[in-house]
């Protein structure tokens, strides 16, 4: 099971955030997991009409590097399933716009990708999988044999012993995925 946001592709919510509010973030400037928090509460609920229903944020994304080669190569060997999170219970009657979105980027980039393994859902936990990817560390919790935690903005204070514990490998790049699952 592999993620798609902060895993597969980078960048478009904080793009997004920064064309809505006009301004130019960083991920230094984002306090927590959701990008959106540094968007004024007053500002919000326009805001996630923009997101939902404005705009097409796989038009701001950019493909973590080597993330399409590494995913293509490991259809040879392993049945991948993308699993992506869409529900917002801020915006719940329109965030399942988003899957559309996801959807159409998922058949352009990863044709090698069965369409039907892609899952869209925000509970993962009701994902089993052999390899878990993901860039959020609850999204790994479970059996898989291997975990890697793709290094994102927020997660880049866990520990190496928090990891250890929960039998999770961080992964900093698409090559190191490929180092670990593609050795044979």
């Amino acid at each position: 099971m592999i993620d798609m946001d902060d895993t597969i592709t980078i960048d478009g919510y904080i793009n997004i955030v920064n064309k809505f509010l006009k301004t130019n973030y960083t991920y230094e400037d984002i306090p927590a997991y959701w990008v959106d928090e540094i968007v004024p509460e007053k500002k919000l609920p326009k805001y996630l009409d923009y997101f939902y229903n404005k705009v097409n944020i796989y038009d701001y994304v950019k493909i973590n590097e080597g993330a399409i080669e590494v995913i293509n190569e490991l259809t040879k060997y392993y049945e991948i399933v993308i699993c992506s999170a869409y529900t917002d219970y801020r915006y719940i009657e329109d965030c399942v716009n988003i899957i559309t979105y996801k959807h159409k980027w998922l058949l352009k980039n990863l044709p090698s990708v069965n369409p039907d393994n892609f899952i869209f859902t925000s509970n993962k936990s009701c994902i089993k999988a052999e390899i878990k990817i993901d860039d959020k560390i609850s999204n790994l919790e479970g059996d898989a044999e291997v975990k890697l935690l793709m290094t994102a903005y927020h997660n880049k204070k866990i520990t190496n012993e928090e990891l250890k514990e929960k039998n999770i490998i961080r992964v900093n790049t698409w090559n190191d995925v490929a180092e670990i699952l593609l050795n044979h």
